[in-house]
């Protein structure tokens, strides 16, 4: 093959890179106890989408977190990771405090809000110096987290996050993973709704539905907001 071969077909590849999905639809996680492990997910009030077993001894178990569009799978024979050794395990929440207190609700074990002092700080340990108690300041969307693990130890990691950075989402879909999530983006579309009114002379503005739409939309989408 010639080198102008190979400089167009990578060429081609390069157009093409993007345009068939991929669903990152689930992860495995390693556990000593299934049932153990299964318990602890089912008491969070996770979706369960599965539990087969199998005559050779496998068995593949798989959770969902509400709202998620990813899922967990644990079990016999799935993996030969230690088990505990998963960390790092993301869920994007829009209002840490609420999912703090509803973990503890269901009895999990959770360490307080923190935000980061130092980069990286939120994967050290529970009780790291560069952790600060507390949620980032002014609420910085990505800043602010808190920890938990499951029987095994392997570890989750919640980040809040109420607007995306540009090129995160598909910016042609607006979707609320739940009511409270919609209530919330309802609640800071106001907020900044009212400074708008006030920039221009504090009118009532009847087209406030048409600029709460624009604006919860850039805002999930991590676009210019309006003003």
């Amino acid at each position: 093959m010639s080198t102008t071969q190979n400089s167009t077909d990578a060429t081609a590849t390069d157009q093409d890179a993007g345009k068939v999905p991929f669903k990152f639809e689930a992860t495995v996680i390693p556990v000593a106890d299934v049932d153990a492990a299964k318990a602890f997910y089912a008491n969070l009030g996770w979706r369960e989408d599965a539990d087969f077993a199998f005559d050779n001894g496998f068995r593949v178990v798989q959770f969902t977190p509400p709202g998620s569009p990813a899922s967990v799978q644990f079990g016999a024979g799935i993996t030969s990771a230690e088990p505990g050794s998963a960390s790092g395990l993301y869920l994007i929440v829009s209002d840490i405090e609420a999912a703090r207190n509803e973990l503890l609700s269901h009895g999990v074990e959770v360490s307080e809000v923190f935000h980061p002092a130092a980069p990286g700080a939120q994967f050290q340990a529970d009780g790291s110096a560069d952790r600060v108690g507390g949620r980032a300041e002014d609420g910085a969307s990505y800043s602010s987290f808190a920890t938990f693990s499951d029987p095994d130890g392997n570890g989750w990691l919640l980040q809040e996050i109420t607007s995306r950075l540009p090129g995160r989402i598909d910016s042609a879909e607006t979707s609320f993973s739940s009511v409270d999530d919609l209530r919330l983006a309802l609640v800071r579309a106001a907020t900044a709704h009212g400074e708008h009114e006030k920039r221009n002379g504090g009118e009532f503005d009847v087209n406030w539905p048409a600029w709460y739409a624009e604006y919860m939309v850039a805002e999930q989408a991590g676009t210019q907001l309006p003003e």
